[in-house]
């Protein structure tokens, strides 16, 4: 047997599952760590009073612990971070049919073993801990596809990024400032404008300034913006004409008004995007080793305590990404 975060019957706890075996292209991963994202706290919502088990989690790394009959691209032994985007290899403008972010329904990786195909597994860098590595995947991955294939910042481009503390925003920083632009971010915490500072942010403004009076002599070439209702409107304001709007989320609202009279008057470009593919990650991989970055871990919890750290991220006191030491 071994331990995990699960979900089951309205109830997340933490309870013993039976241990994984491979498939014949397939490997078990003993995880060192896994990661916490806002997806941990929607799946529960989502799944109600379902009544089988599911293993929490989409972000994780660890050692290969045995592998199936047909497996040559690892061996056991080998260090890997997980690939939560599953039956995704190559870039395309959209996800393709078959496409599941891994934690619902396949089990996820908030637990002591997870088997997955062996070709959802990418080295891990060696400089990074296994908690850094351990909450790379899905929010780097995000951030990349956002920033690069679909937003397609140039250097010496302006991006404006509200809400500095998400996961996702500490890789935009890091992926738009090795890149050569400049960056623009927002935060109510006096401590996350710091920390946002310190992390490369040219300019940090409050979440209750008026940005627009702030901003008036900056030229905001893309936004990317993931929180949704509340700052949807304010953002575009900054916006230059012509410029690039990326969203990726809804942390408030799905749903806005939309003036599409004064959009297309704008000659804005809207550009939605979700999490990315291999070939992505593999690039977001190499961008961080290029640059020797290091993922922002806020915190780091055990796996004993998982559900306060699914309260801590409820809260939303962190700046950059929660971490669940597993073994």
């Amino acid at each position: 047997m071994m331990r995990g975060l699960v979900h089951e019957r309205n109830q997340v706890t933490i309870k013993d599952m039976d241990e994984p075996t491979p498939a014949s292209n397939e490997v078990v991963v003993k995880l060192k760590a896994a990661g916490l994202n806002r997806r941990d706290l929607a799946i529960p919502k989502r799944r109600g009073d379902e009544q089988e088990a599911l293993i929490l989690g989409s972000d994780g790394a660890g050692v290969i612990d045995s592998i199936g009959d047909e497996v040559e691209n690892v061996q056991v032994g080998d260090e890997v971070i997980i690939n939560p985007s599953l039956r995704w290899k190559q870039n395309s403008d959209a996800p393709p049919k078959g496409f599941d972010i891994l934690g619902m329904p396949d089990h996820g990786t908030i637990a002591e073993k997870i088997v997955i195909a062996s070709d959802q597994v990418e080295p891990k860098p060696s400089y990074l801990s296994w908690e850094e590595a351990a909450v790379f995947s899905l929010a780097a991955l995000t951030g990349y596809r956002a920033i690069f294939t679909k937003g397609k910042l140039q250097p010496g481009e302006t991006v404006f990024i509200p809400g500095a503390g998400s996961g996702v925003a500490s890789f935009l920083i890091h992926f738009a400032k090795n890149h050569g632009a400049r960056v623009i971010t927002t935060s109510r915490s006096k401590d996350k404008q710091e920390k946002a500072k310190d992390l490369g942010a040219d300019v940090v403004l409050d979440t209750s300034d008026d940005w627009e009076a702030a901003l008036q002599d900056e030229t905001i070439d893309m936004v990317i913006d993931s929180v949704g209702k509340a700052t949807f409107h304010r953002s575009l304001a900054v916006l230059k004409k012509g410029g690039r709007f990326v969203t990726f989320g809804a942390t408030t609202e799905d749903v806005i008004d939309f003036d599409l009279r004064s959009f297309f008057y704008g000659q804005y470009q809207l550009i939605g995007t979700t999490m990315g593919c291999k070939e992505e990650l593999e690039a977001a991989l190499n961008h961080y080793i290029k640059y020797e970055t290091r993922p922002v871990v806020d915190k780091v919890f055990n796996l004993e305590e998982s559900l306060d750290a699914l309260e801590y991220l409820k809260e939303g006191k962190q700046f950059g990404k929660v971490a669940i030491r597993i073994s």
